[in-house]
């Protein structure tokens, strides 16, 4: 069976490498209130600057503290292989079961979106909008392993 855009098994093990700890990372330095405005403090390229109370800046170099960035890059590139990497043994009934989970990620990611869009309003929303950036994959994980799990445990108490 042809898998056109997945990537090779062993990019699992390092997705799973950098995603499980930058995300435990990410999610305890924002729950703890971490200033990441004066971590990692670098000049770097920006498109568009535009702080509070300032003009808007385009293309230009800017002081910023990359901690945040840095998390967010590690988060979304370690899911990223974590979800498009083959399976050991990939067949139709994975390429099935990785399609329902990911429109099942899908729709429970965008429900639960709505929902907090309706009912959750200030800085708790923007978190809500900041945890979205890795809901949908970490939803997917979630989905798509334990339905792996449920076929494993499946074939191993028919043996």
């Amino acid at each position: 069976m042809k898998t056109h855009f997945l990537f090779p098994n062993s990019f699992k093990k390092i997705g799973w490498l950098l995603f499980v700890p930058s995300f435990i990372l990410g999610t305890y330095l924002l729950l703890s209130g971490f200033d990441f405005e004066n971590s990692f403090v670098v000049k770097t390229f920006a498109i568009v600057n535009d702080r509070l109370f300032n003009q808007s800046k385009y293309f230009n170099f800017i002081e910023n503290g990359i901690l945040d960035e840095l998390i967010t890059v590690l988060v979304i590139v370690g899911g990223i292989l974590v979800v498009f990497s083959k399976t050991k043994n990939e067949d139709e009934y994975i390429s099935k079961l990785r399609y329902e989970s990911l429109v099942w990620a899908t729709y429970f990611n965008f429900g639960l979106l709505l929902f907090t869009t309706l009912f959750i309003f200030g800085f708790p929303y923007f978190y809500i909008l900041i945890a979205n950036i890795a809901a949908m994959l970490l939803f997917f994980i979630i989905r798509f392993h334990y339905k792996i799990y449920q076929l494993n445990k499946a074939a191993n108490d028919d043996e």
